[in-house]
């Protein structure tokens, strides 16, 4: 039974397997949209689009105002969809935790930081904690993050992810910038799990509104990934 149909069935997504749906989802989807607008509004109305793109892993940043509210109303609109919504920029136990009662089914942070991991861990929610150099990853991984994000990715970066994974390939690794459809599968061919996208996204239709360009750059960067030996 998979996570839609259990929510058909009545049975709550908060056990059962919710943490492994998610990691799944983003394993097979292979990218996170990073949601990252001036309003609540706009970034509802880009989420949304971006599903209808074919995007199925979607962090919403608490930098956002009213980001929690974007949330909540996110899955419930998509709530009979395979598709899941996360909190970006957590900091803190405080942020973790109304975010996930917000109905987030993944936390963010740009940072190690273990009381956000603690809270997720607590109730079996998946995690994504940024990271740098090896020792930060490595620290991640042992503080029980489930993906480490590699933040701030353009320095380094494919060549320096290729170094890292070279010996830390055990660790599921997501880059969070400068991943394009010309060269996401330059990204895979390094070793990564997943990868990290934003403005190409997000602020496709920015110029003029139309929300059409969102979805049509979605499926662009949809179809790159399909096209990735993974």
């Amino acid at each position: 039974m998979n996570a839609r149909e259990r929510r058909k069935s009545g049975v709550s997504i908060s056990v059962m397997f919710q943490k492994l749906d998610v990691l799944n989802t983003i394993r097979d989807s292979g990218n996170v949209l990073i949601v990252r607008l001036d309003t609540a509004e706009e970034a509802f109305d880009v989420a949304s689009a971006a599903v209808a793109g074919g995007i199925r892993a979607l962090e919403i940043t608490l930098s956002i105002p009213g980001a929690l509210g974007v949330i909540q109303r996110l899955t419930e609109r998509f709530a009979d969809d395979e598709v899941i919504f996360g909190a970006g920029t957590v900091l803190d136990g405080h942020a973790a935790w109304a975010s996930i009662q917000a109905g987030a089914q993944f936390l963010v942070s740009p940072n190690l930081n273990p009381e956000m991991l603690r809270v997720a861990n607590r109730y079996q929610i998946a995690t994504v904690s940024g990271a740098y150099t090896p020792t930060e990853i490595l620290n991640s991984a042992e503080a029980g993050a489930d993906i480490v994000k590699l933040f701030p990715t353009e320095a380094g970066g494919i060549p320096y992810t290729k170094a890292l994974l070279a010996p830390l390939a055990q660790i599921p690794i997501l880059p969070a910038g400068g991943v394009t459809t010309a060269n996401v599968g330059d990204w895979f061919a390094a070793g990564v799990a997943a990868v990290g996208v934003g403005s190409a996204i997000t602020k496709a239709g920015r110029a003029d509104g139309d929300l059409g360009k969102v979805m049509a750059a979605a499926e662009e960067f949809v179809a790159a990934i399909a096209r990735v030996d993974r």
